[in-house]
């Protein structure tokens, strides 16, 4: 009888000893399943925030801060770039008659227009108010052809805004990047390009670094308004 209990104290006891392990690693699974739902949780929140810091919030584009790291990490390569700037022709006109919120809507749809151009444009931006931006990885041929598309898609056809079909326009310039040049070289030779698309109303209007006056001649058109 003495056996039978020793065997049954010590069955108990392994018996005890499984469920304190099974019990143990249940709350080990707990623990580990916790830390991951807090890990997913704090890289969501991280990547909502750097969405927010890296696009706009009227067209869901990259903003000007991810077209200057774009730009800065395809100088470092030394690979072919060209960069195109739009600028929405009359815009403020729409603001007037239709107001802020069918204003945003519109830039919406232009945003969407100038994201679906594709080859040879790698990314289209929103800098602020009418004004966009392309990066287009290739040469002049290749920058002055994602100019003409971006100038075409965007009075391709009119926009259903506040219950209205408005027709858009835009002034278009482009430039290349040159050996020597900075992104905020190009970027100003791209804002030249498209001032003088405005004053001229030729629609895309290349950087030519022989005839046009070198930086710092030409006020820059954002600077105008």
């Amino acid at each position: 009888m003495s056996h039978l209990n020793s065997y049954l104290t010590a069955a108990g006891g392994v018996v005890a000893g499984v469920a304190a392990v099974a019990a143990l690693l249940v709350w080990q699974r707990r623990i580990i399943r916790h830390q991951h739902r807090t890990l997913t949780a704090r890289d969501r929140d991280r990547a909502h925030w750097y969405h927010l810091a890296t696009h706009s919030d009227t067209t869901d584009l990259p903003n000007r801060r991810a077209l200057l790291t774009h730009l800065e990490a395809t100088f470092s390569l030394g690979e072919p770039l060209g960069l195109v700037l739009v600028d929405l022709d009359r815009f403020k006109l729409v603001n007037d008659i239709h107001g802020h919120e069918a204003g945003n809507d519109l830039l919406h749809e232009v945003g969407r227009r100038l994201a679906t151009l594709g080859p040879p444009v790698a990314l289209a931006v929103h800098l602020s108010g009418d004004e966009f931006a392309l990066v287009v990885h290739g040469d002049h041929t290749d920058a002055a052809t994602a100019a003409q598309a971006a100038h075409g898609r965007i009075s391709a056809s009119p926009y259903g805004v506040a219950n209205q079909q408005i027709t858009l326009t835009a002034s278009v310039g482009y430039a290349t990047a040159a050996p020597g040049m900075l992104p905020r070289d190009l970027l100003h030779a791209a804002d030249q390009a498209m001032y003088l698309a405005k004053r001229t109303r030729g629609g895309a209007h290349p950087h030519d670094p022989i005839h046009d006056p070198p930086p710092g001649i030409v006020t820059r058109y954002r600077d105008l308004r």
